[in-house]
């Protein structure tokens, strides 16, 4: 497969993910986020919802953008890290720090939390989805 064709490969799958947060969005904003509020049926969303999140953010991130920046420089190698400032540079994305909060936020969606940390990843999840969904004008 050729760098373009791969990379028209993530386009579609980052298009996909990207319709599926939308949609899990829209459902946890309807709900609470205090864990305390919630029965096994809001539970369920936001968990779905948060995979949602750490799908699109790595797809984009390990994926997309690593790809698209190959592709306008194949010699390019470095840490993620790298990947995401050569992004700002070429103006993927406008913001680094954003992005780095998006993958620590990606990276702890496995762990378990306390009520109150819940609530906090809850709250940090929703502040930056609309950054995960303003990929859409991107793709």
């Amino acid at each position: 497969m050729n760098s373009q064709d791969h990379l028209t490969s993530i386009t579609t799958q980052l298009q996909k993910a990207l319709e599926y947060l939308e949609y899990s969005f829209a459902k946890i904003a309807k709900l609470p986020d205090v864990p305390a509020e919630l029965d096994q049926e809001s539970l369920e969303t936001w968990e779905s919802f948060t995979a949602r999140f750490a799908r699109v953010a790595d797809i984009f991130m390990a994926k997309y953008l690593r790809a698209k920046i190959i592709q306008e420089d194949p010699a390019f190698r470095g840490t993620l890290r790298d990947f995401v400032n050569q992004g700002a540079k070429i103006g993927l994305i406008e913001d680094v720090e954003i992005w780095m909060v998006i993958r620590s936020l990606r990276n702890i969606s496995a762990h378990e939390y306390s009520e109150d940390e819940l609530h906090e990843f809850f709250l940090q999840l929703k502040k930056y989805t609309p950054t995960l969904l303003s990929l859409k004008k991107l793709v």
